[in-house]
């Protein structure tokens, strides 16, 4: 990995997990330079957090393309042209065609609200209470192609309290993606976090199925 290793992220909304990425990325010592961010929405507020920032930013509106395959082809060609060692899913609500996926294998991080594999997709707070569990959190992984289903590479996991709310539980499980995201993306940076046949690897060491532990 060289000294600098440059970064794309990929937002649809507020923003909140690109604010600490920027924060942690602005550190003396960090590896991490996000050369841009992109999104398929023009109202997403992160992309005033880039401009603040003086980051680089794109939109490309997926309604003005005939399908999913032809917007893919355009954000590859929009990534490309910033020439990213890493490409970052920040709260990006698009579903990515496989060959988005496979253009960037081993190079594709996304951060989920749950511990994965358990409630993949939407809603998970509010799954994780009706289900009554005792514990929740997050999880960064790589992007393959089965949805929320690539190899893990950190989670946080949180105790779920008897009074909490859909709200209080979304909160605390935010704090700590914007903990463990930086981290697993300065990993990355760093040379120490790779994609290979064996999964994710850390350190040359494979990961365990959950991936890095964290328990607040």
């Amino acid at each position: 990995m060289p000294a600098v290793c440059n970064v794309v992220v990929l937002i649809s909304g507020s923003g909140s997990n690109l604010q600490a990425l920027i924060d942690s990325s602005q550190a003396d010592d960090s590896p991490v330079r996000i050369r841009a961010v992109l999104s398929n929405r023009a109202d997403a507020y992160g992309l005033e957090r880039a401009k603040a920032a003086g980051i680089d930013t794109c939109v490309l509106d997926h309604k003005a393309f005939a399908g999913r395959e032809a917007f893919d082809a355009a954000l590859i060609k929009a990534i490309d042209a910033c020439e990213p060692h890493l490409v970052v899913l920040a709260g990006f609500m698009r579903i990515l065609s496989s060959d988005f996926v496979r253009h960037y294998a081993g190079r594709l991080l996304n951060i989920h609200p749950s511990l994965l594999p358990k409630y993949k997709g939407l809603h998970t707070h509010q799954r994780a209470l009706e289900a009554g569990d005792g514990e929740h959190g997050c999880s960064v992984h790589f992007v393959t192609e089965e949805l929320d289903g690539g190899p893990l590479v950190v989670q946080a996991v949180i105790p779920v309290r008897s009074g909490d709310t859909l709200d209080s539980l979304a909160q605390r499980v935010h704090e700590q993606e914007h903990l463990i995201y930086p981290l697993a993306v300065r990993w990355f940076a760093e040379g120490r976090l790779r994609l290979d046949a064996q999964g994710a690897m850390l350190d040359g060491q494979p990961l365990p199925g959950t991936g890095h532990l964290i328990r607040p």
